[in-house]
Protein backbone atom coordinates (compact mmCIF):
# COMPACT_ATOMS: atom_id res chain seq x y z
CA UNK A 1 0.00 0.00 0.00
CA UNK A 2 1.11 3.27 -0.56
CA UNK A 3 0.79 6.52 1.11
CA UNK A 4 1.87 10.32 0.67
CA UNK A 5 2.67 11.60 4.00
CA UNK A 6 4.57 14.90 5.45
CA UNK A 7 7.34 15.00 7.81
CA UNK A 8 8.46 17.53 10.30
CA UNK A 9 11.57 17.64 11.43
CA UNK A 10 13.10 19.32 14.87
CA UNK A 11 10.49 18.15 16.49
CA UNK A 12 9.83 18.41 20.45
CA UNK A 13 8.22 14.13 20.27
CA UNK A 14 7.99 12.00 17.40
CA UNK A 15 4.51 11.27 16.67
CA UNK A 16 1.97 9.91 13.62
CA UNK A 17 -0.80 12.49 13.47
CA UNK A 18 -3.96 11.75 10.71
CA UNK A 19 -5.77 14.70 9.11
CA UNK A 20 -6.55 13.77 5.63
CA UNK A 21 -2.63 13.64 5.06
CA UNK A 22 -0.52 11.42 7.50
CA UNK A 23 1.70 13.94 8.93
CA UNK A 24 4.81 12.43 10.66
CA UNK A 25 6.36 14.37 13.62
CA UNK A 26 10.19 13.47 14.46
CA UNK A 27 13.05 14.82 16.48
CA UNK A 28 15.72 14.05 14.40
CA UNK A 29 17.09 16.87 12.33
CA UNK A 30 16.78 16.61 8.55
CA UNK A 31 20.71 15.87 7.82
CA UNK A 32 22.45 13.00 6.99
CA UNK A 33 19.77 10.63 6.60
CA UNK A 34 18.33 10.87 10.11
CA UNK A 35 14.80 12.25 9.80
CA UNK A 36 14.35 9.47 7.05
CA UNK A 37 15.39 7.04 9.12
CA UNK A 38 13.71 7.82 12.22
CA UNK A 39 10.26 8.32 10.22
CA UNK A 40 10.57 4.50 8.99
CA UNK A 41 11.56 3.75 12.68
CA UNK A 42 8.27 5.64 13.87
CA UNK A 43 5.97 4.77 11.11
CA UNK A 44 6.60 0.64 10.94
CA UNK A 45 6.12 1.14 15.02
CA UNK A 46 2.88 2.81 14.24
CA UNK A 47 1.34 0.61 10.97
CA UNK A 48 3.12 -2.94 12.98
CA UNK A 49 4.93 -3.20 9.25
CA UNK A 50 7.86 -2.89 7.21
CA UNK A 51 7.59 0.50 5.58
CA UNK A 52 9.91 2.16 2.75
CA UNK A 53 10.63 5.74 1.40
CA UNK A 54 10.19 5.38 -2.03
CA UNK A 55 9.94 9.35 -3.37
CA UNK A 56 10.91 12.26 -1.63
CA UNK A 57 14.51 11.57 0.54
CA UNK A 58 15.41 15.28 0.40
CA UNK A 59 11.48 16.84 1.19
CA UNK A 60 9.17 17.07 3.59
CA UNK A 61 6.77 15.59 1.44
CA UNK A 62 7.17 11.93 0.77
CA UNK A 63 5.46 8.73 -0.64
CA UNK A 64 6.16 5.47 1.45
CA UNK A 65 5.15 1.79 1.03
CA UNK A 66 3.95 -0.17 3.36
CA UNK A 67 4.54 -4.11 3.52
Amino acid sequence: MKRDIIVIPNSKKSEVKENGILIVKVKSKPENNKANSEVVKVLSKHFGKKIKIIKGFKSKRKSIEIY
